[in-house]
This record gives structure tokens, C-alpha cells and sequence, in this order.
């Protein structure tokens, strides 16, 4: 069975100068399930889980399971370049009480292909939860193939991917590959519809934090059959998806929820406020798409 089909929202995380803004998490919480957001994702890159320490991203797991209370699946971020570390934050998220884990591939140090595949199994044989691979070589340095994939998803665990790469080859050759046993997630918004077409069961969304709705029927729209609206929604989506990503993510939607007057406080060093440029192309996207 599926984690999730549809639109799941890797949430960002509200600060203020000394933690984490519980209220204004909450509200986001609400906000995304109010709007039919399908999934949701906790310490994910977008929530700033590198800057956070162990307690803090206890403490938000903790918080999110009990704000969700089971409306919808909750998946955590747990994800690193340590194995050991990894382990210890998936066994803490299962105690917690999520329904799955989102693993990034490790970065910096990186690994080979039997390395990869160990790192995920020594994990995997420590939690009995299902697990999201996560690819995104543009920051890890390390690419999940199509043929890795397949070799991956002997782990009992591993049941989907979120498909980060922006290679839609990659992705076709996946879902043509492991598409009968492994679900095929987008990690790009501007390529929703293009993965679905690939046999995706939905996106897990950065732009779902300030147009959830609009996520949410682009994937329905495409299970449905009515294909033709669910990209319309991508097109008319796509300037404001682009200016979400004119500098790195989670700096442009961080702001644009200020702008919103969501009160998620300041990004955490070393991302920096975004610069008047991309803010500029920010604004306007947002001001064409009725946000502000």
C-alpha cells in the first residue's frame, strides 16, 4: 500500500530568535490539512533540520504527531551522512509515533553502490517503518540510478522515492524499471504533472506551503482523469514555482509565508535573507498569483 497518493507538504519550520514558534506551526498544521493537503513532512530540507539540534527536531516530530492526531499520514525527515546517526533519530521518529521516514541519501562523504545499499539496510533492519529514499544529487553529490533503485528495493522497507534529480529519463527508466513496487514521488514542483505521467503517485511539495489546494487537485486532477485541468493548475503555477528556487530553498518560501503574514520568523545561519533581486521576481509572482 502506498504512504500517501497525492500532494504531501515538506513543511517549513517557524522560528523565533531562541526555538521553534510552536503557535505558528500549529496554525501552519491546520492550514495544510484544511486546504486537503494529503501528507504531511516534518525536518525535511525545507523545515531546516541541519541547523536544528537532536532535541529540537525531537521536540517538532513530537509536536506534529500530536497537532496531526492521525488526519492524515505524517512522515519525518531523518536523513544524514551517518549511519549510526540515522538509526538512532529513525528508531526516536518510529517512537514517536510517525507513519514513515523520508532517508536522503548520504552526502559529503558520500558512498559507493554497496555502500548505499548497506547504509539503507542497516537502517532499515532497526525500524519496521516504511521508507522514502530520497534523491537529490544537486545536494548530496550521490545519485540514486534506475539500476540502483531496483537494487535498493530489496530492503523490505523501502516502498517509494522522492525523485529530486529533475531527470525525467531517470525517472521514466525508474518507473519502468521498479514502477509495480516502488512508488515514484516528484520532488520538483515544476515537474508534477510530467512525473505523474510517469506513473508518479504524487509530489512532496515545497510550493504546497503557500498554494496547498492548488498542489492538492493538480495531483487529484491527474488520478482522476482530467488531465488537461491538472496541467493547467502546473502552468499557471510554474512563475511562481520558478521564483520559489531563484535563490536555495527554504530562503524564497520562508519569505513569501512572512509576506503572507504566517509568521515563520528567521531563516537560521547560514542561509541569509534573500537578496532585493530574487525578492523583487518573488513579490510579483506572488502579487500574479493572487497571494498578496
Amino acid at each position: 500500500m502506498s504512504i500517501f497518493t497525492g500532494s504531501c507538504t515538506a513543511m517549513v519550520t517557524p522560528f523565533t530568535e531562541n526555538g521553534i514558534n510552536f503557535d505558528s506551526l500549529g496554525k501552519c498544521i491546520e492550514f495544510q490539512i484544511d486546504q486537503g493537503t494529503d501528507a504531511l513532512l516534518a525536518c525535511g530540507t525545507t523545515g531546516e533540520p541541519s541547523t536544528m539540534i537532536k532535541e529540537e527536531k525531537r521536540d517538532l516530530i513530537s509536536y506534529t504527531v500530536e497537532k496531526v492526531q492521525g488526519r492524515i499520514p505524517l512522515i519525518a525527515g531523518t536523513g544524514g551522512n551517518n549511519t549510526k546517526e540515522v538509526i538512532r533519530a529513525s528508531v526516536e521518529a518510529e517512537s514517536l509515533g510517525v507513519d514513515a521516514l523520508l532517508i536522503v541519501n548520504p552526502y559529503y562523504n558520500k558512498t559507493n553502490k554497496r555502500g548505499l545499499y548497506e547504509h539503507y539496510k542497516a537502517i532499515c533492519s532497526e525500524t519496521s517503518l516504511p521508507v522514502i529514499l530520497y534523491n537529490v544529487p544537486s545536494r548530496t553529490g550521490c545519485n540514486i540510478s534506475a539500476a540502483d533503485l531496483e537494487y535498493l528495493a530489496s530492503i523490505e522497507n523501502i516502498q517509494a522515492i522522492k525523485e529530486a534529480s529533475g531527470n525525467l529519463a531517470q525517472v521514466v527508466e525508474m518507473a519502468a524499471l521498479c514502477g509495480d513496487y516502488i512508488d515514484i514521488y516528484s520532488g520538483n514542483d515544476d515537474i508534477i504533472v510530467p512525473v505523474l505521467a510517469c506513473g508518479g503517485k504524487g509530489v512532496i511539495s515545497v510550493a504546497a506551503n503557500i498554494i496547498p489546494a492548488d498542489v492538492h487537485n493538480m495531483v487529484a486532477d491527474f488520478l482522476s482523469g482530467n488531465m488537461e485541468k491538472s496541467l493547467e493548475t502546473q502552468l499557471r503555477a510554474f512563475p511562481l514555482i520558478k521564483a520559489l528556487f531563484t535563490e536555495v530553498n527554504p530562503i524564497p518560501v520562508k519569505t513569501a509565508m512572512n509576506l503572507m503574514g504566517m509568521n515563520m520568523g528567521p531563516l537560521r545561519a547560514p542561509l541569509y535573507e534573500i537578496s532585493d533581486q530574487a525578492l523583487s521576481t518573488l513579490t510579483s509572482s506572488m502579487k500574479e498569483y493572487g497571494l498578496i
